[in-house]
């Protein structure tokens, strides 16, 4: 059975949202390699509606510009839980029905990881019906000192360290897996 992988950065407040206005000192050869070797694990994506519209319209212009990461991203099959969207164009596929049914479907099916970026709304049907195998918290040494946290409304939810990973910039990745 395939895994489901978080990924999502984070600061030391607990702050998720803007990482690009935070993190970007950070992002490092280091910091690259550790994200390649997620993303190499995986052959398709699951995305909540704001991680998917926010990287449909900025890969394909990183694809552009010659990224070649972007030009897998880009391939990617990806899965979209959202209530709004009524059409996805970039290789995506909006999940229709009960998010966490389908969900488990696409673990069930052959294929390697299936990697998520970002935390939000999602995130609670996951937790609820217990369908993220692995969280890599990429907590960053900075406060944003304001903005969403980290599974804000979220109920109390025990989770098992099971690596961590510094990087010289002081980037700590916290792997962690549900306690069972």
């Amino acid at each position: 059975m395939r895994k489901l992988i978080e990924s999502t950065f984070v600061t030391l407040d607990g702050v998720i949202d803007s990482p690009h206005k935070w993190g970007s000192p950070y992002w490092d050869q280091e910091h690259a390699g550790y994200g390649d070797r997620l993303f190499s694990a995986c052959d398709a994506l699951l995305l909540g509606r704001e991680t998917y519209e926010a990287f449909a319209q900025a890969w394909p212009q990183m694809e552009k510009a010659g990224d070649e990461t972007a030009v897998r991203m880009n391939a990617l099959p990806k899965h979209v839980a959202s209530r709004t969207l009524t059409e996805a164009t970039w290789n995506a596929t909006i999940i229709e029905g009960d998010v966490a049914e389908e969900v488990a479907r696409l673990k069930k099916l052959p294929g390697k990881n299936i990697l998520k970026y970002g935390t939000g709304e999602l995130d609670r049907t996951l937790l609820e019906h217990r369908l993220v195998d692995e969280y890599h918290f990429w907590m960053f040494p900075v406060v944003a000192g304001g903005g969403q946290r980290l599974f804000d409304g979220l109920d109390t939810t025990h989770l098992k360290l099971v690596r961590s990973t510094p990087f010289a910039s002081g980037i700590v990745v916290l792997t962690y897996e549900p306690k069972r």
